[in-house]
């Protein structure tokens, strides 16, 4: 990635799953309930208690189990764990604010009225922040967005209402309805001797004032995306929220909009053994399997891996993050496409011994099968990630010229410094590395058109290893092929991860010793980057452990050789992807945002607060 979409990447740190609304309402009703401990000085402890789920923890539920109906009718898709979750983060911001101003009171001569008008200023708060997230979530019209925005706030404010006795104020209805409105008896004494029906005029006008200038801010803050993307950074929020909160697809939306189509080559290798039963296959289309997660084409590797009859291995493609695939459906036309180039396989007996090309940082190690080479890129031990789309296909097209027919170009994405440096690696056209790869790869097709070639063996093993995500290790674990041709022996081992910790993988490589050539490499599943974005093998878990483990697998493999055919042939698919500069053109409009945006949220807030400074001291 560049340095650009590097700093995007760097956010996911922020990044976290929401708690079921399970977890979500216990833990604001026990947060009410030390609250009420603290506010209230009652002559029994459960008083207390009791109170402060009343006057606070009531007003979170009410918003908890009304949010999400009231919303879904207005056509909105805000869900129960997200509607628990914002209400409880409500109360955290009333309960964080009035304690402070309490605290300010202590060591200042304002009196108890300071902690109540800044608990008007907490509830128009808490509106202002349910309505951007609303506004962002739902993405109804502001009018309609202000409705379940509200929800906290009004049942706070009833709640205020009825028990300090404001109704006594009134000289309208009868007995019975100022019974039912006025329960002052029943409150603490503070809060019936402080609040009049200024203080709601207040409240309703600060929460409109504030209301205000979210939806202010939010323009503002989208005008940048609406002019470069077409696009709202509205949608990009709601599917990244429903994303990290809940697994949803709306991510998926709005990657559609900004998307596009584009023909990608799908290559297959296959390898089956003397019974006719397909004993490995090595399938490569040319797609980043990104962006993040499940999202797009992130499971790529697995999904392939599910679609095969032998032992799967799908390798990196020389592609960036401009190639994501825009949804999962995508990958179904990927997987029609391999499946179709498996059909017009013609099988050999025979192949090359591998050869090994060195052009500056380059190495690609290759062998032919029949009239296709499988070719493993690398820039180790020096720092690589993502290798241009346009880079690899000339690559490929030197290979061709240099007499294959079908190229299978890996990028073995096995060494990386993760986000760290000015320089992120990506070889893109015109670079130096990129002139060195397609001469590697070049060379390399030479070598392997003259060589001779001779019966193939093939063994395989694999292991889904105890290691998960959060390690840097995706489902389908450690895969290992041992290929041996004539008297020489040629491991491929594929981790499934993205990139390597510096170093890994020449001690993985110094560690094999039954083996003649070996090259390391990973899937670049993206899976592993929910927890972090640099989630590279080798980050989270022991060296020795990995290095243990594929040496145990080579040995397996070298026992499960047999004599096999092999054979490849590529077939091109049509899917719908990011697009050209469109990865860099989202990364460089969402970091500037972020940029803006706190200043503008610092500028915003201090104008905020000044009016409501002013309008406390008016009224």
């Amino acid at each position: 990635m560049t340095k650009t979409q590097g700093d995007l990447a760097a956010l996911s740190k922020y990044v976290f799953h929401a708690p079921s609304w399970r977890a979500t309402v216990p833990f604001s009703l026990l947060f009410a309930a030390f609250a009420g401990i603290a506010a209230f000085d009652s002559r029994f402890l459960l008083e207390d208690v009791w109170k402060g789920i009343f006057f606070i923890g009531v007003p979170t539920l009410v918003s908890a189990a009304a949010t999400t109906p009231i919303d879904r009718v207005l056509t909105g898709h805000l869900t129960f764990t997200r509607s628990s979750l914002l209400a409880t983060i409500g109360e955290i911001v009333i309960v964080v604010l009035i304690s402070l101003a309490a605290i300010v009171t202590v060591f200042t001569p304002l009196g108890q009225n300071f902690v109540f008008d800044v608990l008007i200023v907490a509830l128009a708060l808490v509106f202002a922040i349910r309505f951007l997230v609303i506004l962002a979530v739902s993405r109804t019209p502001p009018v309609l967005a202000a409705i379940p925005a509200s929800i906290q706030t009004v049942t706070a404010g009833v709640v205020l209402f009825v028990y300090s006795g404001t109704m006594n104020y009134f000289s309208i209805g009868g007995p019975y309805l100022r019974a039912v409105l006025t329960r002052s008896q029943e409150a603490p004494p503070i809060i019936h001797q402080t609040f009049v029906p200024e203080d709601f005029v207040v409240l309703f006008g600060m929460s409109a004032l504030y209301g205000a200038v979210t939806y202010g801010f939010v323009l503002a803050v989208d005008r940048p995306w609406q002019r470069s993307l077409g696009v709202s950074s509205l949608d990009f929020v709601q599917g990244f929220i429903g994303h990290i909160a809940e697994g949803s697809r709306e991510l998926e939306d709005f990657f559609e909009q900004i998307g596009e189509r584009a023909i990608v080559p799908v290559t297959v290798l296959s390898f089956r053994a003397e019974d006719g039963n397909e004993k490995a296959r090595f399938v490569l289309p040319m797609i980043h399997p990104g962006p993040m997660g499940e999202i797009g084409g992130g499971n790529l590797p697995q999904r392939v891996a599910e679609s095969t009859s032998g032992l799967a291995f799908p390798p990196h493609a020389t592609a960036g993050h401009d190639f994501n695939l825009v949804t999962e459906r995508e990958v179904g036309t990927l997987l029609d496409a391999a499946e179709s180039a498996l059909q017009r396989i013609e099988y050999h007996a025979e192949a090359t011994p591998a050869t090994r090309s060195v052009e500056g940082d380059a190495t690609v190690i290759g062998q032919r099968f029949g009239d296709g080479g499988l070719l493993v890129s690398t820039f180790a031990p020096s720092f690589a990630d993502d290798i241009d789309y346009s880079v690899g296909l000339t690559a490929m097209s030197e290979a061709r010229i240099a007499g294959l027919e079908d190229v299978l170009l890996v990028d073995a994405h096995n060494c990386n410094n993760g986000l760290n440096g000015d320089d992120l690696g990506h070889v893109v056209p015109g670079s130096q590395r990129s002139f060195e790869l397609m001469e590697a790869a070049s060379d390399a097709a030479a070598v392997l058109v003259e060589a001779e070639t001779k019966p193939i063996e093939l063994g395989t093993a694999w292991d889904r290893t105890h290691w998960r995500a959060e390690d840097g290790i995706g489902p389908l674990g450690v895969r290992v092929a041992v290929l041996k041709v004539g008297e020489q022996w040629t491991g491929y081992v594929l981790v499934d991860g993205n990139n390597m910790e510096p170093g890994l993988r020449d001690r993985i490589m110094d560690a094999v010793d039954r083996l003649d050539a070996i090259e390391v490499m990973t899937t670049d599943t993206h899976v592993v980057n929910t927890v972090e974005s640099t989630n590279q093998v080798g980050s989270a878990i022991d060296d020795d452990a990995l290095v243990d483990l594929i040496e145990g697998l080579v040995d397996e493999a070298i026992a499960d050789v047999e004599p096999v055919e092999a054979g490849m042939a590529t077939e091109r698919a049509e899917v719908t992807v990011f697009g050209n500069d469109r990865t860099e053109t989202l990364a460089s409009q969402a970091n500037a945002v972020i940029s803006m945006a706190g200043w503008l949220a610092a500028a915003v807030t201090l104008a905020a607060g000044a009016i409501s400074l002013l309008v406390f001291i008016v009224t």
